[in-house]
């Protein structure tokens, strides 16, 4: 089986972290975050991966490496422009297409689930695409995407409503993809796959489903912004597929309730933090005092009070 990690984007919203790393490669709990979907896939059975790159590529094919799981074989897609993430899906659909059914999931984001039950059950539905939404109560803030009562693909947000709609949970950015979804890609080089591609196919032959988890059988955890980044480093999830904190501990990482601190970080005695992540080899003055916040580039950067 072969997956895709969506990984090429800019991170505009997690800067000025992801003007030093980009978003995959940012370290959450000691590891880089695409560390967390490369476990996953590989838990299932997933034997190669391709990671489209274009924002500071060196640095995320580093973290995918040191990172990927043995017998994994890693792949590599740049992106010299930017094609969006349908444009990122149709440049290595070659690829794609000879896994029945492929995955394709975002880079910046934390997932734990029964996968294998999933896509058990996208090979049994005959649908060409099954999207993971969470039933989630921060729905209001992310959006919503609508199923109807046999789970097809009904809205997307306020753009898209074919009407019919009897549930609704947020896009997990989790996608299980047969081969006959790709005969609907547009003939164009950028393109959002949702709005350009699932929903086109969705209206036209009524095989884009999803499937919504709930809180207690589906983990998500995204990390798209500051808060969410410092949310995301003090969560500590018990994950099914990698234990996070014995790699980060084995790499020389320190990890308490009130700090985080990278391997070979330079903590002084007399630093106070609290709920503050250090990334690896930063130097701390002396004196430093901190809160909710991540010291990295020689900086300190407040990130708000977790919520």
């Amino acid at each position: 089986m072969r997956a895709m990690i969506v990984g090429a984007g800019l991170g505009a919203r997690l800067r000025p972290l992801t003007q030093m790393l980009p978003k995959p490669a940012v370290p959450v709990r000691g590891l880089p975050l695409v560390a967390y979907p490369l476990a996953m896939l590989a838990s299932v059975g997933v034997s190669e991966v391709i990671v489209n790159t274009h924002h500071l590529p060196g640095a995320l094919r580093e973290a995918c490496q040191t990172s990927c799981p043995a017998g994994l074989k890693l792949h590599f897609s740049n992106e010299e422009s930017l094609l969006h993430t349908g444009g990122a899906i149709r440049r290595v659909v070659g690829f794609l297409r000879e896994s029945d059914p492929c995955l394709i999931l975002g880079g910046d984001m934390i997932l734990d689930l029964d996968l294998a039950a999933l896509i058990e059950r996208h090979r049994s539905s005959g649908r060409a695409a099954t999207l993971l939404l969470r039933d989630d109560p921060r729905a209001a803030r992310f959006g919503t995407i609508g199923v109807d009562g046999q789970g097809r693909l009904r809205r997307i947000a306020d753009r898209f409503d074919l009407g019919g709609e009897q549930a609704a949970g947020v896009y997990t950015w989790l996608n299980v993809v047969s081969p006959k979804a790709f005969a609907s890609l547009p003939d164009q080089e950028v393109f959002n796959h949702l709005d350009d591609w699932l929903a086109p196919r969705a209206s036209e032959f009524g095989d884009v489903g999803a499937e919504i988890g709930g809180e207690n059988d589906t983990l998500w955890i995204p990390v798209g912004t500051p808060r969410e980044y410092l949310e995301a480093n003090f969560a500590e999830p018990d994950l099914r597929y990698l234990d996070a904190s014995a790699h980060a501990r084995a790499r020389g990482v320190t990890l308490a309730k009130d700090r985080i601190i990278g391997a070979g970080a330079d903590i002084p005695a007399d630093a106070q933090l609290d709920r503050v992540v250090v990334w690896d080899d930063e130097k701390l003055p002396v004196g430093f005092c901190g809160r909710d916040g991540v010291f990295a580039g020689g900086a300190f950067h407040a990130c708000g009070a977790t919520t």
